[in-house]
């Protein structure tokens, strides 16, 4: 790994080449210096705190990047460079300044694990049920009114946190879903929860605090009865 944390060259360093991990976060970095996408070999790259308002196009070819770090920066959208990156498995946006989602994410198709907390998204396309490898799925703090039906294309999802958002019901799609463990609905507008939850397979922790919840629903009861841990 080239940690170069708050001493960024502005050309690459000897080490660079060959480097497979390359640290350039809390470095008050405005713009990737473009030395970055010529590192062929990179696995991961972490430009994560930083000042960042876009990320250039040619970024796109470190086709063997899997792990890609851009929290906590100023971009107002999806880099449209992340879309060549095929080979990505956790991709980290969270903290920034998004307001959609482009259709194009469900053809990540290697994605275990996609962080977008903490931005403005209010819609997630329908494509995002795509990505059938994805295993945790982190929305908290958006702006998220609804979740698409596709949702229920998530077949390998475990964990799902949609907490701090303005959702008013959860699609029956999520119940269906077979490896779902972990579902985190905190801090919403949900009234209700859809009795298909009763027979949710894999569900182990249910958090429902902070609803608009008048009674515990009847699917919450059934999942607890089973032995599933329901807060509300």
């Amino acid at each position: 790994m080239l940690d170069l944390r708050g001493a960024v060259p502005g050309a690459a360093p000897p080490a660079a080449p060959a480097a497979r991990a390359l640290v350039l976060s809390e470095s008050g970095l405005e713009a990737v210096p473009g030395w970055v996408a010529k590192l062929r070999q990179l696995r991961m790259l972490d430009l994560a705190h930083n000042g960042l308002v876009a990320v250039p196009d040619d970024l796109g070819a470190l086709d063997r990047l899997e792990v890609l770090y851009l929290g906590d920066n100023r971009l107002a959208e999806v880099p449209p460079a992340v879309r060549a990156l095929g080979a990505l498995r956790y991709l980290s946006l969270a903290d920034n300044r998004i307001a959609f989602l482009p259709g194009w994410i469900g053809e990540l198709g290697a994605l275990v694990e996609l962080r977008l907390h903490g931005n403005r998204i209010a819609v997630l396309p329908g494509e995002i049920g795509g990505l059938g490898a994805l295993r945790a799925l982190h929305l908290r703090a958006n702006r998220l009114a609804a979740l698409p039906e596709a949702i229920g294309g998530l077949g390998d999802l475990r964990h799902l946190d949609v907490r701090g958002n303005a959702l008013r019901e959860l699609p029956a799609a999520l119940a269906a879903l077979p490896r779902l463990r972990v579902l985190d609905a905190r801090a919403n507008g949900l009234t209700t929860l859809p009795d298909a939850f009763a027979d949710a397979p894999a569900l182990e922790k249910l958090d429902l605090r902070w609803n608009d919840l008048r009674a515990l629903p009847g699917a919450a009861s059934a999942l607890e009865r089973r032995g599933c841990f329901v807060l509300w």
